[in-house]
């Protein structure tokens, strides 16, 4: 881990702390797989029940025993689900998504505005009384909307005391609101890496870019310049079959420079035998530079 760079913003008695997160959560790779499971109250039960949904994925320990049993990164979830199960799976990574808001307000009605739920103090006091792992936090802004510099401010600060602890940070930034007409045009998705930059964090997960309807690799570029040391992470998407999956998250990496992913529905959407396995093929490529051949052996094996 000598290539990394601790933000001058981690005390120097700290800095040991955050490099261990930072290594545990990517595993020495520099690359992060991120499995995350705040949709259910970010998509409500939308992503959990219905046709080709297996019944296991309505609990919610279905998430739990994915990232318990497959290879990840770090596992993301509001703090409250966090402290209903993580006494039963110790030895999961977690990461605390620190606001949450759910889809039933359409940007239609009003522009998005995602609040703080947590502070940095409660989960650094629960990681001191229990034996589990929060290893980062995560937070959305959503760019455009007119509810933006509440959640750019609440951001900066969450930064600064996360890692003032030791914390590892991740950005959802997506541009959302009446005033943003294409939410995945390439300039645009740069301009919220950017964004992430200046607010310190050490990775931002963005939605792939397209250009006139169409998605690229290479369209991923922009972003990864404009992030600078900010580590660019691409957003797992909509349900898509597991081969054209795993070949976008290749071509990401290593044509658009992407430094890894954030998965939740392509991969909880499964049951859990075949949840771990394409965890381990996602792992595979993110990870271990492995190709998409080789992480279609594991996904088939």
């Amino acid at each position: 881990m000598s290539d990394v760079k601790v933000p001058l913003d981690v005390p120097a008695g700290m800095r040991d702390v955050y490099l261990a997160n930072y290594d545990l959560i990517t595993q020495g790779s520099g690359r992060l797989m991120l499995f995350a499971g705040d949709q259910k109250m970010e998509h409500l039960n939308d992503d959990f029940y219905g046709e080709g949904i297996p019944a296991d994925d309505g609990d919610p320990e279905h998430l739990f025993r994915i990232a318990s049993q497959g290879k990840i990164g770090v596992f993301a979830a509001q703090l409250g689900l966090i402290t209903r199960y993580a006494m039963d799976y110790p030895e999961i990574p977690y990461l605390v998504k620190m606001n949450s808001k759910t889809h039933l307000v359409g940007v239609s009605q009003k522009d998005p505005v995602s609040r703080q739920l947590w502070s940095v103090g409660q989960l650094v006091d629960i990681c001191a009384e229990n034996d589990i792992k929060i290893a980062g936090i995560g937070y959305t802004i959503y760019l455009g909307s007119e509810n933006e510099a509440e959640m750019l401010a609440e951001a900066a600060t969450l930064i600064n005391d996360a890692h003032f602890h030791g914390l590892v940070t991740v950005l959802w930034i997506y541009p959302r609101g009446k005033a943003v007409k294409d939410e995945k045009d390439p300039h645009l998705i740069a301009g919220a890496a950017g964004v992430a930059a200046c607010l310190g964090s050490d990775f931002v997960k963005v939605n792939a870019p397209k250009k006139d309807g169409k998605s690229g690799a290479e369209l991923l570029q922009e972003a990864v310049q404009a992030a600078g040391r900010t580590k660019v992470v691409c957003a797992g998407g909509s349900s898509t079959s597991e081969e054209k999956f795993l070949a976008e998250l290749y071509d990401q990496i290593h044509i658009g420079g992407a430094s890894g992913n954030a998965t939740g529905r392509n991969i909880h959407q499964k049951s859990l035998a075949d949840a771990v396995k394409f965890c381990n093929a996602i792992y595979a490529i993110t990870v271990e530079n492995k190709s998409v051949e080789e992480a279609l052996a594991i996904l088939h094996a």
